[in-house]
């Protein structure tokens, strides 16, 4: 589909020369299209990126409300790592073109949405004691999960997998074999093996006693009113008993 070739030159585009270096009209070149006819598809070079950034952020929010279903702290933290991982290696030209340009990671809702997805990565991955020591591991380990993506991007994914959930196991003191990656949209993988993992075990979340992963109809419904009122996610997490991540991914924004 002639929409589907646009974003993906946009997406390569952006991440090669930046967003605002690259014009819709170097995007038309890319396609082989006129510039009306890219216009036809979309309104605006703003719409080209919010629809190339809004699959990443969505689907970093769905891996690890996922994770938080786990039924024991090692399979959380786990699934949350390897899902994190999954996310940003697919959506590798994304990243690229968001740190290419700093300036975007700072707009709202995609800061917000970053921020939050970041800080509940870096919850499940300290585990439930949230001690000061397991608190500065999460964030070595969740920074470092991120960053070789970006800086060795011509790597083999499966290969740079690996050396990353590598790094992850050393900085947790886990044993340093590779752990299996889920398939993509997979509920299970290797953070079911819990024995695994180094740290300690804590309470199960999600439906063991944690927070719900999903809202109802009308429950979303006021979600998105109260976002609209300047109400944060943080704010309305709490009033529904569910994950930040959650009440993100009902609003879609």
């Amino acid at each position: 589909m002639t929409a589907e070739r646009i974003l993906e030159a946009a997406r390569v585009l952006f991440a090669a020369r930046g967003y605002r270096a690259t014009t819709m009209q170097a995007i038309a070149d890319e396609v082989g299209i006129t510039k009306p006819a890219l216009y036809y598809h979309f309104d605006s070079k703003e719409e080209l990126l919010h629809r190339i950034t809004v699959p990443l952020l969505d689907e970093l929010e769905e891996v690890l409300a996922r994770a938080e279903r786990g039924t024991s702290a090692e399979e959380v933290r786990w699934r949350a790592i390897e899902g994190y991982v999954e996310v940003h290696l697919r959506h590798r030209h994304t990243l690229t073109m968001l740190v290419k340009d700093m300036t975007l990671l700072v707009q709202a809702p995609i800061a917000d949405r970053f921020r939050t997805a970041i800080a509940l990565a870096n919850e499940l991955v300290a585990g439930p004691s949230r001690g000061i020591e397991e608190r500065v591991r999460a964030c070595q380990v969740v920074a470092g999960l991120a960053d070789p993506v970006l800086l060795f991007r011509d790597e083999p994914p499966e290969r740079l997998r690996r050396l990353i959930l590598d790094g992850a196991r050393a900085l947790l003191n886990a044993p340093p074999a590779p752990v299996p990656s889920p398939a993509p949209g997979s509920e299970s993988g290797s953070g079911n093996r819990a024995g695994d993992g180094g740290g300690a075990r804590g309470r199960a979340r999600g439906r063991n006693g944690g927070r719900r992963a999903i809202l109802s109809e009308e429950q979303a419904a006021q979600a998105r009113s109260l976002y609209a009122e300047g109400h944060g996610a943080e704010e309305i997490a709490a009033r529904f008993g569910v994950s930040r991540a959650t009440v993100y991914r009902h609003l879609k924004i």
